[in-house]
């Protein structure tokens, strides 16, 4: 099973929503969200990173996000369905690879000491190896 970085919720629990229940999956109401189009919305995306790091006021999704990521980065996703773990990666992509700044204040809040992000690493680093093998 994929480790998911903290980043990686920001998208996927904002466009993917959560149960009130935490004993089961999280909502999958929101699985048809087109993940692309959300990316490419420069004022979306501000809205949700600067909702996370404090610095702007947070939609009704985006509280829920702040107040139930902790435990979506501590469970690995768990609770994630598999739309919502392809979700995750392609947000974590897109965030390293054109928006490092908000890649790089994210994880300063909720992982500074790094511990999800090795762990996100070497998950990969098995799917990579299972998928050569």
């Amino acid at each position: 099973m994929y480790s998911y970085l903290i980043p990686l919720y920001l998208f996927l629990f904002v466009h993917y929503g959560w149960s009130e229940d935490t004993t089961h999956k999280y909502t999958t109401k929101y699985d048809n969200i087109d993940l692309e189009n959300v990316v490419k919305n420069e004022r979306l995306l501000k809205s949700y990173v600067d909702c996370l790091l404090e610095k702007g006021r947070c939609s009704p999704d985006g509280l829920e996000l702040k107040k139930n990521m902790p435990d979506a980065i501590e469970t690995d996703c768990s609770k994630c369905s598999e739309k919502q773990k392809e979700g995750s990666d392609f947000i974590m992509r897109y965030l390293i690879d054109n928006k490092p700044d908000y890649w790089k204040a994210l994880e300063a809040k909720y992982d500074p000491d790094g511990t999800y992000k090795k762990r996100y690493f070497e998950s990969q680093k098995d799917e990579v190896s299972k998928v050569e093998a």
